[in-house]
């Protein structure tokens, strides 16, 4: 086993102290919120009074080795703002007391293994061990004033001069005796909050202390490998007043940069009607993630993803009604073979080979002329494609039976036409390629 600690000092066994920097910038963040945090690393995770330890053996291969973890784990540590001692060792109560000793990155120990977790331990002072004011102030007139000492003495003449206890935690921090712990449970329902420290009259401004509750949501929904398409953001002015600002994804979404930037976009257009003191983040339902088939060159998976990305940014900016992406329908119809989502189309099998389709149709198609048996539009019209049959609709009452050709007018743009198989027929102007 391998333990990450974050030590964080608190002033009352809750809540990790924050630097007041600004309005936004709470003092306090719930300990729920941040080890909803920790589950993106690891479903193992711990909660101590003044700390978050976190089992981290069965992640190094997702994440790619120690260094690689540590240095995400730093960085979303610095994107919200929060100050923590790390240390990782091989026993969880080692890597608190490492962590306890440690003043900063500088001072970061980092222990692969039990042999080099003990050696470090010899250097931690008594201080990082919390030990109760008696048996502090006994180690103290012993002239004990770090582990090491502790443990150059022998062991049988220590128990009987500090008690069972202390060196039943000595012999768990060196990996003599097991030391099971807790694992912290992950809420069925996410819903979390922090106060600010003043009032924010700025909506936008908001954004800075609402990324540590969607960080706390991404590692939420890590251990159950879930996304959400919608989640709900609680502006508390007080006095029971609350500004609720919902956020509606084209598709099921668990990364906190795309969170980020579609609630950016709704709070850079919002007036707050009163000064905001809380924030509150809730997910009423989350679904199973899909999981897809990365493609190895044409990198169609990022293009699905950067589209929705722009859908869900447009909706927060125009409304959820002026954008609108279209989702394939099985019919040879044109005008039906295609129709308003919420999301970016879907991925289907891949489509049998088929003559070329515009994107731009016109509806209802636009009667053209016809002079010598050639249609007309501005001039007559040059067909260069086609033709092609389109028999279909018997079933439901909109039949169609038409002969659909590529064509280029005078201007030199290209036009999708056809003629119309049944009485009394004519050509008709479909569509643009462009």
């Amino acid at each position: 086993m391998l333990w990450l600690a974050l030590y964080c000092p608190t002033s009352d066994g809750e809540t990790a102290s924050l630097p007041e920097a600004s309005a936004t910038r709470p003092t306090t963040l719930p300990t729920p919120a941040l080890a909803c945090w920790a589950g993106r690393f690891t479903p193992h995770v711990n909660l101590a009074p003044d700390a978050l330890r976190l089992e981290i053996a069965g992640s190094l291969r997702l994440f790619g080795g120690l260094p690689a973890l540590l240095d995400l784990v730093r960085e979303d540590l610095a994107a919200m703002d929060l100050s923590a001692q790390l240390a990782v060792a091989a026993t969880p109560l080692a890597a608190l007391w490492l962590a306890r000793a440690g003043s900063g990155n500088a001072n970061e120990v980092i222990c692969p293994d039990l042999p080099a977790t003990r050696a470090a331990l010899a250097a931690v002072p008594l201080a990082a061990l919390q030990l109760p004011p008696p048996l502090a102030r006994r180690l103290e007139g012993f002239g004990l004033r770090r582990i090491g000492d502790v443990l150059a003495l022998p062991r049988a003449g220590l128990g009987a001069r500090l008690g069972k206890p202390f060196l039943i935690d000595l012999a768990r921090a060196l990996g003599e005796i097991a030391d099971p712990q807790p694992w912290f449970v992950f809420p069925e329902h996410f819903e979390q909050g922090l106060e600010l420290p003043a009032p924010v009259e700025a909506a936008p401004v908001l954004l800075f202390a609402a990324r540590r509750l969607i960080a706390a949501l991404a590692g939420w929904l890590a251990p159950r490998n879930a996304a959400v398409r919608a989640i709900e953001c609680l502006i508390d002015h007080g006095h029971g007043v609350t500004t609720a600002v919902p956020l509606a994804f084209s598709a099921p979404v668990y990364a906190p940069q795309r969170i980020e930037r579609v609630l950016k976009e709704r709070l850079d257009a919002l007036t707050l009607s009163a000064p905001a003191l809380a924030l509150r983040l809730r997910v009423q339902e989350a679904e199973p993630r899909e999981d897809r088939s990365h493609a190895l060159f044409d990198g169609g998976e990022q293009r699905h993803e950067a589209l929705a990305e722009l859908m869900d940014r447009l909706a927060a900016r125009l409304g959820p009604q002026a954008v609108q992406g279209l989702a394939c329908h099985a019919d040879h119809r044109p005008e039906l073979a295609s129709r308003a989502s919420r999301g970016p189309s879907p991925r289907h099998a891949p489509a049998p080979s088929l003559p070329p389709r515009p994107l731009w149709l016109v509806e209802p198609p636009e009667a053209l002329r016809e002079s010598h048996g050639r249609p007309q539009r501005a001039g007559p019209l040059a067909l260069v494609a086609g033709p092609e049959r389109i028999e279909s609709g018997w079933w439901d009452g909109l039949d169609a039976r038409r002969d659909y050709f590529v064509a280029v007018d005078n201007e030199h743009r290209w036009l999708w036409i056809f003629r119309d198989s049944r009485p009394p027929g004519g050509w008709f102007l479909h569509g643009w390629f462009a």
